[in-house]
């Protein structure tokens, strides 16, 4: 089956429901496994299925950590789901950390992308691996050009819901903003601050722009953060959960966020360089005016310089305010716990420790993300000082560890 609906519409719970649906207790076996392109999105999805609190144990793999570290994490037992990037999968399957045998179920979320000549040879193996599989679900909001014969292409049944009249792009609101290449980055500038704070992305093409774009808001006190493929995943991490956490106002990247990232209440979407295909400005458009709410999209453009055929037609000029005022300071820090998932440390005993020891209300603690070694907790900046003298020494479920302001880019 391929399933396409419009970016924001829920495309993660409409699978994981009926692959939780067609899971069974008397299967001791890797039941069903999900194939996505990026490392991020293997998190997301199966932060999702942990929210679901199914009876099912699920296992996500991907790169930026140890292979041997993940194969340790299963203690010698097999998930029912198994979540990861192409790569990484094969690897595990090269070193059978799971029984891939009893596995009859094959996901393909953001398909288009996996599916591309980068990812095909890695995708050909991995079905290959998969000699029992009955069906496959490949999922994205954007089609292919051409679904290869090992993804199913034999017997298809497509739904397709693009075409709904209550799409995101009703919701959303599209402008240029006219200047010159010498003047691009200042008008940005100008661009964000008249958001006065509310959370936007600036889409890039190459990592090179975006570490100029960052470096130069941050030289006009815009706070902002980076994200791209060449940064370390502990960075990557961090660089997201500043920016979800509200630390940072500004996410700076590269087409690596534009797919199938949920980020909660982002308002704007900016090209500061224009996407290269009609897919690219689908899915970046699609980080604002998720499910119902409501976001708008600036197309940083030339004068006297056309804009793609993809762009809709008769944009509207935003007009910028004749004196750029910088957004308020964000109100949350973040700090880094040198204790995470290996030992047993959960959401609740941070939080609890933060309010019991540190201090805080609990409206003053605010997103809280548990990795395997290590934790970050958003606290209200103007306490942050105080609850580090209030913890210093202290210990979190008997376990001592270190309490700090989290190192940002």
């Amino acid at each position: 089956m391929v399933l396409l609906s419009p970016t924001g519409t829920g495309k993660t719970i409409a699978f994981l429901l009926p692959l939780l649906e067609r899971l069974s207790t008397d299967c001791d076996g890797v039941q069903a496994l999900v194939a996505l392109p990026s490392r991020e999105l293997a998190r997301q999805v199966f932060e999702v299925w942990r929210s679901m609190k199914t009876p099912f144990h699920a296992a996500a793999f991907y790169g930026g950590r140890p292979l041997e570290q993940e194969i340790a994490s299963l203690g010698g037992a097999s998930p029912s789901v198994v979540i990861g990037t192409p790569g990484r999968l094969l690897d595990h399957l090269s070193h059978a950390s799971f029984a891939a045998d009893s596995c009859s179920l094959l996901v393909i979320d953001e398909f288009d992308k996996c599916l591309e000549l980068g990812f095909q040879e890695e995708m050909q193996r991995l079905a290959d691996a998969l000699p029992n599989v009955k069906s496959r679900f490949l999922l994205s909001a954007t089609d292919a050009v051409e679904i290869p014969q090992f993804a199913g292409a034999g017997n298809v049944e497509r739904l397709d819901f693009r075409s709904d009249s209550e799409q995101p792009a009703v919701r959303t609101s599209f402008y240029t903003v006219t200047t010159t290449p010498e003047k691009r980055l200042e008008t940005l500038c100008s661009l964000l601050c008249s958001f006065g704070g509310e959370p936007s992305i600036v889409f890039c093409n190459f990592r090179e722009s975006v570490e100029e774009v960052r470096k130069y808001l941050a030289g006009k006190s815009v706070n902002c953060v980076a994200y791209h493929g060449a940064l370390e995943q502990k960075e990557r991490e961090l660089a997201l959960f500043r920016f979800k956490c509200g630390n940072s106002n500004v996410l700076v990247c590269t087409d690596l966020a534009a797919r199938g990232l949920d980020i909660k209440d982002v308002k704007h979407v900016v090209h500061y360089q224009r996407a290269l295909t009609a897919d690219v400005f689908t899915h970046r458009n699609g980080r604002t005016a998720r499910w119902e709410a409501d976001g708008a999209v600036y197309l940083i453009s030339f004068e006297n310089k056309s804009l793609p055929e993809f762009v809709p037609e008769s944009l509207s000029e935003y007009t910028l305010p004749k004196r750029a005022v910088l957004p308020p300071a964000p109100q949350w820090s973040i700090l880094y716990i040198g204790k995470g998932k290996r030992d047993k440390l959960s959401r609740g005993d941070i939080a609890g420790f933060f309010i019991k020891i540190g201090g805080l209300k609990a409206e003053d603690v605010g997103t809280i993300l548990v990795f395997d070694n290590y934790s970050y907790a958003a606290v209200r900046m103007k306490y942050m000082r105080a609850v580090l003298k209030a913890v210093e020494g202290k210990k979190i479920k008997g376990i001592k560890t270190l309490i700090m302001p989290a190192r940002c880019k």
